[in-house]
């Protein structure tokens, strides 16, 4: 059985041009494997820690160089001559090189660097795509499918230019669409998007994450221009085109209210339930990711209490990829959906842990990238692996996106061959 022979990292650039780890493993076979990681903006305060140097004299403190460096000196030499396709081990060994809750010794960064290039080389010694693999190596139910696509369209929040308080506004084709019907939505409506706001004199420069970055007045404008945009495709609102919203609300919490555009006062949690459901009710709104803050609990409750059966109240930084926050969550009602983002926890064996655990509650589960991203395509293998309900990739532009998505229709057209 072939064995790992070397492991390195060095610091690269995620999309944003800021400091992420690469991780590069070589087999006794000579064979090489190289993955990275990406890195979020607006990071929950529930997340592992990704570790960075804060030398304020380069990289503006964010670099990484410490967390490459627990990589080549402290993590590299205990894989030497480990067989890679034992990754349930090797994960756990990790965990106890780093030996604290949240990895604040090595870095959920080098961590998941390490993690991932193991996952990639025992899929290249088995023999399989690195979907099926995944599927196979963690007795996934059920037989492989594409998830559906959730996409980035807006930018708000930190992800766009003190625009709009939602830091996503997102489209969703028809989960009874395939795949190529869905990228045919998605490239269609992005380009009639931009029509719409050339038209109305609005700023079209995009965030981020890629999705535009408009001059509106309030939130609600937002969704009116949606659906002007639907209007111009050749799709039927509310039938193939549906909408979401990644509202990230901790970022406009203070003091127990909710500070939007839409409104000359602060909401109060109630309120802010209210204006939730009087938007699902006018654009049809199916799914809504960090409506409230993560400590918040009683109106993330009610709110799926009151919308839950025919929406998805999706929880991220409430759960931060988290096994023991999720189940908490899942006893006290706050959400029916999770999105799961590797780096917020740090080992593919945990991410997996979490994933079987929202399976075994019957919630949806969501594959993320991160805003900052890199032109590695493992998340779309692994989001297929684990038959993800959904994906979150971001808007179908940019490199980082695209790449996901390319990598997508490649998977779609060998599933579709066999």
């Amino acid at each position: 059985m072939p064995t790992i022979k070397y492991v390195y990292a060095r610091e690269i650039l995620d999309s944003r041009g800021l400091p992420t780890v690469e991780c590069n493993l070589w087999l006794d076979t000579g064979h090489q494997i190289t993955t990275s990681v990406p890195t979020g903006t607006s990071r929950g305060k529930y997340e592992a820690v990704e570790l960075r140097d804060n030398d304020k004299s380069r990289m503006m403190g964010q670099g990484v160089l410490t967390a490459v460096n627990n990589v080549n000196t402290i993590i590299g030499p205990q894989l030497i001559g480990q067989d890679p396709t034992k990754q349930v081990e090797l994960d756990q060994l990790l965990l106890t090189l780093d030996g604290t809750p949240n990895k604040a010794r090595l870095g959920a960064n080098a961590i998941l660097a390490v993690s991932q290039a193991t996952l990639k080389a025992g899929a290249l010694i088995s023999g399989l795509p690195l979907y099926n693999y995944i599927h196979q190596l963690f007795q996934i139910p059920n037989g492989l499918s594409l998830p559906s696509c959730v996409y980035t369209v807006f930018n708000g929040g930190k992800h766009g230019a003190g625009n709009l308080d939602f830091q996503e506004f997102q489209l969703i084709p028809a989960t009874n669409l395939d795949f190529n019907t869905s990228l045919d939505i998605a490239v269609t409506f992005f380009a009639k998007l931009g029509e719409v706001l050339t038209s109305k004199g609005a700023i079209h420069s995009v965030g981020i994450t890629g999705g535009y970055a408009p001059n509106l007045y309030n939130n609600a404008d937002a969704f009116e221009i949606l659906v002007e945009a639907t209007k111009m495709t050749p799709y039927t609102y509310a039938q193939d085109i549906f909408f979401g919203l990644d509202v990230a609300a901790s970022q406009f919490f203070s003091n127990s209210k909710y500070t939007l555009k839409d409104k000359t006062q602060p909401f109060s949690s109630d309120e802010l339930k209210e204006y939730y459901v009087k938007l699902k009710n006018l654009y049809h709104l199916m799914y809504l990711e960090d409506p409230f803050a993560e400590d918040d609990r009683k109106s993330w409750k009610e709110l799926t209490a009151a919308i839950g059966e025919n929406t998805s109240i999706v929880g991220d930084s409430l759960l931060a990829t988290n096994k023991d926050r999720m189940i908490k969550a899942q006893t006290e009602g706050l959400c029916n959906a999770i999105l799961v983002k590797p780096n917020q926890v740090g080992t593919i064996l945990e991410t997996i842990q979490v994933i079987q655990q929202a399976r075994a509650a019957n919630w949806q589960v969501i594959i993320s990238h991160r805003s900052g991203e890199t032109t590695d395509d493992f998340i779309a293998d692994f989001a297929v692996g684990v038959n993800a309900d959904y994906v979150k990739f971001g808007p179908a532009n940019r490199g980082e996106r695209t790449v996901k998505y390319n990598r997508l229709l490649a998977i779609n057209q060998e599933l579709h061959q066999k």
